[in-house]
């Protein structure tokens, strides 16, 4: 159902894709928007390998919202700060593309707990995160990525 990459070569492993979705900070959801244009927007994240999905959080209605309600069907995509190799000016960078089928969760303490680890993922205190989820819970919509289809893809920039 799902492609597969073309240069097999730069796959990377699993473990990898993991890594990266735990570890970096930010991620592009991107949803058939409106009139079949693509909306894309960068969003804060937390994945849970247990679960194998990755959570998102914002406001109760909008562009986002309004697109998955028409289709679940999603993609996502993260990559890290990249590395150089010695004597080299291009950075090898690493993405992780994800195939997914996005939910609305509707359940108020799943909510508070996933929404919870995303703060506590960027936030620097647990007391930060929880101020904040006191202010602005009921204000929160969560949504659930089901992961589908993740590769890696290890690029040289040259």
């Amino acid at each position: 159902m799902f492609r597969t990459m073309r240069r097999h070569n730069q796959e990377q492993p699993r473990e990898e894709c993991i890594r990266i979705l735990q570890t970096e900070k930010r991620g592009v959801l991107a949803v058939l928007g409106d009139e079949g244009y693509p909306y894309a927007v960068p969003l804060n994240f937390y994945y849970d390998e247990v679960e194998n999905k990755i959570y998102l959080h914002g406001a109760k209605e909008g562009h986002k919202l309004d697109a998955i309600r028409r289709c679940e069907k999603v993609c996502f995509t993260v990559w890290n700060q990249g590395f150089l190799k010695e004597g080299d000016w291009a950075y090898y960078v690493t993405s992780v593309v994800v195939f997914a089928r996005a939910e609305l969760i509707t359940d108020p303490e799943v909510t508070r707990e996933k929404v919870r680890a995303i703060g506590l993922k960027y936030y620097p205190s647990a007391e930060d995160v929880d101020m904040l989820l006191q202010k602005t819970a009921d204000r929160l919509q969560l949504i659930s990525l089901q992961i589908d289809s993740m590769t890696g893809k290890l690029v040289h920039e040259k």
